[in-house]
């Protein structure tokens, strides 16, 4: 029997964290002088890597450090328990676990604070590896972390990456493993099917439909 693995994407995925991260990246942005654009832009920071999405929203390059530290004196203590997990997907990791599967995270979120926030809500238990970005920034992007996470699971023989944007799909590509979109998200359909995703599931059971 083929061993079958899963990597989850957490932000948009396996929670729904935007309300803690808007509101951080917010404060964020008033420290800076800068405008805070309406709910549905500010959208965009769940998800990709910060640092990418500051610059984008005015942030200096060499202002990044302290836009994040700025984010994280909120996100840190309040913010990353404005969240809960997606309807659904409790259950469908529970059914995964029970078929069979092994079951990964693979995020752009420092791993420290997505290990915090999966055993807040009891979902650690489902998971082999929690992987996730470093806060030293040495791994930051989704495509280090999938690097991360393969050099532990060698003897994977069939993966699929599970994300709700268009880096999880590119970053999971970049190892030669598909994606399925997770329509529910913070990513937009066009977006994740021009990355490449090779299914989109419009809710958690009918990805569970389409990992089984």
């Amino acid at each position: 029997m083929r061993k079958k693995y899963v990597f989850f994407d957490l932000d948009g995925t396996l929670t729904d964290s935007g309300e803690g991260i808007i509101k951080c990246a917010a404060l964020a942005l008033e420290h800076f002088g800068l405008p805070v654009p309406d709910g549905e832009t500010m959208r965009e920071f769940v998800g990709p890597p910060l640092g990418d999405t500051f610059q984008r929203f005015g942030v200096p390059a060499n202002k990044v450090d302290e836009a994040i530290a700025v984010y994280r004196s909120r996100y840190l203590s309040v913010g990353k328990f404005e969240n809960f997990p997606y309807p659904g997907i409790p259950q469908v990791l529970k059914t995964l676990q029970e078929r069979g599967y092994r079951l990964f995270v693979a995020t752009s979120k420092p791993e420290e604070t997505s290990v915090e926030i999966l055993e807040h809500f009891g979902l650690d238990k489902y998971f082999d590896v929690i992987a996730g970005a470093s806060f030293d920034g040495a791994r930051s992007s989704k495509s280090s972390v999938i690097a991360y996470l393969l050099s532990q699971v060698a003897e994977a023989e069939s993966i699929t990456m599970v994300g709700d944007t268009a880096f999880d799909v590119l970053g999971a590509k970049a190892h030669g493993i598909p994606t399925i979109g997770a329509a529910w998200g913070y990513g937009k359909v066009e977006a994740l099917e021009a990355a490449g995703a090779i299914a989109i599931a419009d809710n958690p059971q009918a990805l569970l439909e389409l990992l089984i």
